[in-house]
C-alpha cells in the first residue's frame, strides 16, 4: 500500500476512534452523586428515621425508632439540629419509637409510632416543652386490606391473602397546601386523611384508602410507607417498602397503579421539582424518578464502617429532606434479620445524617 494510502486509513481510523469515544461520552443515563457525612446523632442515640427541615431557617429535625427489647434499654428522641448540623436541643419520647416527621407552622408533627399517635410540639422546644397529642390510630376493620390478584404470563391466577392483627404501624406523612395532613399505615395497608390537622384538637382520623397494593408479603414488613405530592396535588405519590414499588393515586378517589417497580425497600419519598426522591433503605441509595418512573439520579452506596463506628456514605437510608442547595438524608442502619453477623448495621455504633448537593439541572 503507498504512504498516502496509509495516512488516509490512519485517518479514519482516527476519525472512528474519536466518533466512538464522542458516542460514549454523550451517552444519556442517571446522574450518580456522591453523598456525605454532614452531622452526627449524640452518643447513646440511635436510628435516626424521621427527618423533616424547617425551610426558612434551615433548622432540621431528626425522631429515632429505638425498638431495642427490653423498653427500658430504649432512648427515643426528638432532635433539633442547627442549619450546620449542631444539635441544638433533645426531647426525650423514651420507650415510643418515632416514624414519620413533618414540619409546618412552626409545629413538628410526630408520628409517635410506639403510642399510634400523631403529636406536635413547638419546633422551638427544649427538654421539657409539652408534647401535644393531636389524635389517636386503632385498628381497622377488617385489619388486613383486601386480597390481591395477579396475573402470570402463563394466563395463571395467584391470590395473596393478608393477615393482620389490628396494630396501626402509622409510617409516612405529608401535608397538602390547604394543610391537610396524609398518613400511611404499613400494617394494615391504608391511607389516613385528617382533615385541617393544623388547626384540630383532638383531630378526626378518616379513612382516605384502603387497597390491596398497600400490603405486602416482602422480606420487609412493611407495606405503604412515604408518601409524596405531584406539583400540582392532583397525585399522591406512595411507596410500597416490602414490594419495593412506588405507586400513584390519582386525586381525589384513585385509583391506586404502579409507576415503577424494583426499588428494593421504597422507604421515604419526597417530591422535589419535578423529580420524586426515594429513600431504597436495601440498596443504600436516593433514587429519583421522573414522574414516568424512569431512573433520573441515584444517589450513594455504603463504602463501610469508619472508625467511629459510622457508616461511610449511605447505610440503610429511610428518609430525606430538603435544605437550600443540599438534600440531607438519615442513615437507620438498623438490622432487620434474627441471623447474628450477616448485616452491616450490626457493627454501626454511632449514628449519623448525610448530604448531597442537588445537581444544579435537578433544582
Amino acid at each position: 500500500m503507498e504512504r498516502s494510502s496509509w495516512w488516509r486509513v490512519a485517518a479514519l481510523l482516527l476519525m472512528w476512534s474519536s466518533q466512538a469515544l464522542a458516542g460514549q461520552g454523550s451517552a444519556k443515563g442517571p446522574a450518580l452523586i456522591e453523598v456525605e457525612r454532614f452531622a452526627e446523632l449524640p452518643q447513646g442515640v440511635r436510628h435516626p428515621e424521621g427527618l423533616t427541615v424547617d425551610p426558612d431557617s434551615g433548622e432540621f429535625f431528626v425522631g429515632t425508632f429505638d425498638a431495642r427489647m427490653p423498653e427500658s434499654a430504649r432512648n427515643n428522641q426528638l432532635l433539633r439540629y442547627s442549619a450546620h448540623g449542631k444539635v441544638i436541643a433533645q426531647r426525650s419520647f423514651g420507650a415510643t419509637p418515632l416514624t414519620g416527621l413533618a414540619f409546618r407552622d412552626g409545629q413538628v408533627y410526630v408520628l409517635n409510632f410506639g403510642a399510634s399517635k400523631l403529636q406536635r410540639i413547638p419546633a422551638r422546644f427544649d427538654a421539657n416543652t409539652p408534647v401535644e397529642d393531636v389524635t389517636t390510630f386503632a385498628a381497622l376493620s377488617p385489619a388486613a386490606p383486601t386480597e390481591r390478584r395477579i396475573d402470570n404470563p402463563d394466563g395463571s391466577q395467584d391470590r395473596i391473602a393478608y393477615g393482620a392483627a389490628g396494630l396501626p404501624a402509622i409510617n409516612g406523612m405529608v401535608f397538602d397546601r390547604a394543610g391537610n395532613l396524609y398518613v400511611s399505615d404499613s400494617f394494615q395497608g391504608a391511607i389516613y386523611r385528617v382533615a385541617r390537622a393544623t388547626q384540630c384538637t383532638p383531630c378526626e382520623v378518616e379513612v382516605f384508602s384502603r387497597d390491596a397494593l398497600l400490603g405486602t408479603t416482602g422480606a420487609l414488613p412493611f407495606g405503604a410507607n412515604g408518601l409524596a405530592f405531584s406539583a400540582d396535588e392532583r397525585v399522591l405519590y406512595i411507596n410500597n417498602a416490602g414490594d419495593g414499588r412506588v405507586l400513584r393515586m390519582t386525586l381525589p378517589a384513585g385509583p391506586i397503579t404502579v409507576l415503577a417497580e424494583s426499588v428494593y425497600g421504597a422507604d421515604g419519598l419526597l417530591f422535589h421539582r419535578g423529580l420524586l426522591w426515594v429513600a431504597s433503605n436495601q440498596t443504600d441509595s436516593i433514587v429519583a424518578l421522573d414522574e414516568k418512573g424512569r431512573v433520573r439520579a441515584r444517589a450513594g452506596q455504603f463504602q463501610g464502617i469508619d472508625a467511629d463506628g459510622a457508616p461511610r456514605g449511605l447505610l440503610f437510608p429511610a428518609a430525606s429532606a430538603v435544605q437550600g442547595d443540599w438534600m440531607l438524608v438519615i442513615n437507620l442502619a438498623l438490622p432487620i434479620t434474627a441471623a447474628q453477623g450477616d448485616e452491616w448495621e450490626e457493627d454501626v455504633t454511632r449514628w449519623t445524617i448525610s448530604r448531597f448537593r442537588i445537581p444544579a439541572s435537578m433544582k
